[in-house]
């Protein structure tokens, strides 16, 4: 089973820390591992029209996966040992490390809401549960505080706001990297 690793595209702009990461990754560090890239500043150029344009949620949902792909694209021109992927359900080596590319999102999908609610965050914890992965790492550009939980994350702006939800239909591990600690996310006990 492939654990799903969120690679935020902010680390773009850290080139040191995202080849180390992404060496990393290709090289098992979290065993068989799909890795699903941020939209980083493609995304920020999406944010900046849809403002000037004023295209809706919708579209800039659509424009923002295209960021992903493009990601997809500069993680795999670092790090060619990541397999390309736009269905990692499909029969792919287990041992290959791969990059999903949501292009076939494009399209939309009942699960995710096309709003800027849902950013990669929240598509890795979706991609996770329905490939039943056993974890989601999501590795950032800056550190959690220990013992929060999804709610206390978005509320911080680390994670987006639909986070607590797609969290809440994820059974596995959920985890924040930084660049100094990784702080597993706290689950919220049933009343």
């Amino acid at each position: 089973m492939r654990v799903v690793v969120k690679v935020g595209g902010s680390l773009l702009g850290d080139g040191t820390r995202l080849r180390g990461v992404l060496a990393g990754l290709a090289d098992g560090d979290e065993g068989p591992c799909i890795v699903v890239p941020g939209g980083g500043p493609d995304a920020d150029a999406v944010r900046a029209a849809q403002r000037d344009e004023g295209f809706s949620d919708a579209e800039a949902h659509r424009r923002a996966l295209d960021a992903m792909s493009s990601t997809a694209s500069r993680f795999r021109a670092i790090e060619p040992r990541l397999a390309p992927t736009r269905s990692p359900w499909d029969g792919v080596a287990t041992e290959t490390a791969l990059v999903w590319d949501p292009a076939a999102l494009r399209g939309g999908h009942p699960d995710i809401p096309e709003t800027w609610d849902v950013t990669s965050d929240s598509l890795a914890l979706w991609l996770a549960a329905r490939m039943r992965a056993p974890a989601c790492l999501v590795v950032k550009s800056v550190d959690a505080a220990p013992g929060l939980d999804a709610e206390a994350l978005s509320s911080s702006g680390l994670v987006d706001a639909a986070f607590p939800a797609f969290a809440r239909c994820f059974p596995g591990s959920i985890a924040i990297r930084g660049p100094g600690r990784t702080v597993p996310i706290q689950r919220r006990r049933a009343a």
